[in-house]
């Protein structure tokens, strides 16, 4: 295991690029280390780290971060139809989602360009153009931040939501996710229906006969590279705030005032509204101050243009949710982690 380091610069361990540091910084780079380190966990207040891609650092961190770096993919068995994946919690998704695509093996393309790591994917259950993590996820394997003991999740040991699960709920910072397992299909079923992916695909010129998980993969990635800003030139974690689920019948009041407001089915008896759409219809879209604001292609997206502070950022994020409440009385919810 790699030395404890003091007092770490964590810049460009957030895509923020917020400049904090923290008091111990901790990298883990395989099971083995993940038991040892965890058997004997420190006093101190604990971290984990992995992208970086959905975490706000308010404040320089007292503690110990500890760092995912556990690297490795490798195919556990297949058979006829689907093959099961383990990719360690250290590897880039983004990466490992192109890496499916070039061998064939289908169910996460739509899941492109998702910035992040693989450990966060079942902690956010992340999602995107109709398809969840969750529908893929064979089990995740953990380690316990208590006593350093190894445990295997299965799918409904996980207990996915929407942009949830246990691990973000009753079991917050009790394990350290190493790896997921990942059941993809030999023979894709494609999902073009949501968003504008058909538009993109017509626009690319690609006929519904020449369709392949890797042109649903490079929509997606023109979609999203036309609407968010890559974290490497503007700071930001992607959407900062989940899409609010609202009863049928507040939706359906809303929809009289504002018969432009986009919405999805969700639940029975509830309906997905677009946060994006509600933060700029209250005036949001493209403010700044300083150097931080809302992005100006997508309201979603909240960044940081050079220096600004972690806390700057949640200020603006709790102006932004009192607008949208007294506006529209809908309550919105941070998908980004605060520390």
């Amino acid at each position: 295991m790699s030395p404890m380091e003091e007092n770490k610069d964590l810049s460009t361990f957030n895509t923020f690029g917020v400049s904090v540091k923290a008091a111990k910084f901790q990298a883990i780079e395989s099971l083995e280390e993940a038991r040892q380190f965890f058997t004997n966990p420190p006093e101190e207040e604990i971290l984990i780290l992995g992208g970086g891609s959905n975490i706000l650092l308010k404040n320089d961190f007292p503690g110990v971060v500890v760092y995912n770096a556990i690297k490795g993919i490798a195919i556990e068995s297949e058979d006829h139809e689907s093959v099961v994946i383990r990719a360690n919690a250290g590897e880039n998704w983004h990466e490992f989602v192109l890496h499916c695509i070039k061998l064939g093996y289908a169910g996460i393309e739509n899941l492109s360009l998702i910035p992040g790591k693989i450990g966060a994917s079942p902690m956010q259950n992340i999602g995107a153009y109709g398809v969840e993590v969750k529908e893929v996820i064979e089990s995740v394997e953990a380690v316990s931040t208590l006593d350093g003991s190894f445990r295997s999740f299965t799918n409904a040991d996980c207990e996915f939501d929407y942009r949830s699960s246990v691990f973000k709920t009753r079991l917050k910072g009790k394990y350290f996710i190493t790896s997921v397992l990942f059941r993809l299909q030999k023979k894709p079923t494609f999902r073009t229906s949501y968003g504008a992916i058909q538009d993109q695909l017509a626009s690319m010129e690609i006929p519904e006969s020449e369709l392949s998980i890797k042109a649903i993969s490079e929509a997606v990635i023109a979609i999203r590279q036309s609407k968010l800003p890559d974290p490497k030139e503007i700071g930001n974690s992607g959407s900062f705030f989940k899409n609010p689920i609202i009863p049928l019948n507040m939706f359906e009041s809303l929809k009289e005032q504002h018969p432009e407001m986009p919405a999805y089915p969700a639940k029975e008896g509830s309906m997905k509204v677009a946060a994006g759409w509600l933060i700029e219809q209250a005036g949001w879209k493209g403010f700044r101050k300083g150097d931080y604001g809302v992005h100006q292609k997508q309201a979603l997206v909240l960044v940081n243009y050079g220096n600004a502070s972690g806390g700057e950022i949640f200020a603006l994020s709790e102006r932004i949710i009192e607008s949208v409440e007294e506006k529209f009385g809908i309550s919105l919810e941070r998908e980004v982690n605060i520390i």
